[in-house]
């Protein structure tokens, strides 16, 4: 499968974006799908994921309350919505999809995923 990633911009504190990750391919539906996001300097990091179903999804404790993760098998996407960013969530985002089943403890890990999109930057001024 291959990922496309985009939405991303420069928006003040406070403001909102919205990711998109578009995937090629027929069985997008049977892939748990992350987002993750990368600094300059600093390691990539898990942000969100969600499961094949959709029933299940998790966040990083840095983005909960404020990001949501969710799909549209029809038109094989994901999005995360992201709402009341700040500053240090300036970094280049992320998606990448896994076929396998859900677990928790290891949808946080890059090395779980089998496939990534190419990243869109998001910046957020203060």
């Amino acid at each position: 499968v291959q990922l496309q990633a985009y939405g991303g911009g420069l928006v003040q504190a406070g403001g909102s974006l919205r990711l998109s990750c578009a995937a090629s391919g027929r069985t997008f539906s049977s892939y748990a799908m992350g987002w993750f996001r990368q600094a300059p300097g600093k390691e990539r990091e898990f942000v969100a994921a969600i499961s094949v179903s959709g029933k299940s999804t998790y966040y990083a404790d840095s983005v909960k309350g404020r990001f949501t993760i969710s799909r549209d098998d029809a038109k094989n996407t994901v999005y995360l919505q992201m709402n009341s960013l700040k500053p240090e969530d300036t970094a280049v985002y992320y998606c990448a999809a896994a076929p396998r089943a859900w677990q928790t403890l290891l949808v946080v890990t890059p090395n779980w995923y089998h496939y990534w999109g190419q990243g869109t930057q998001v910046t957020v001024s203060s």
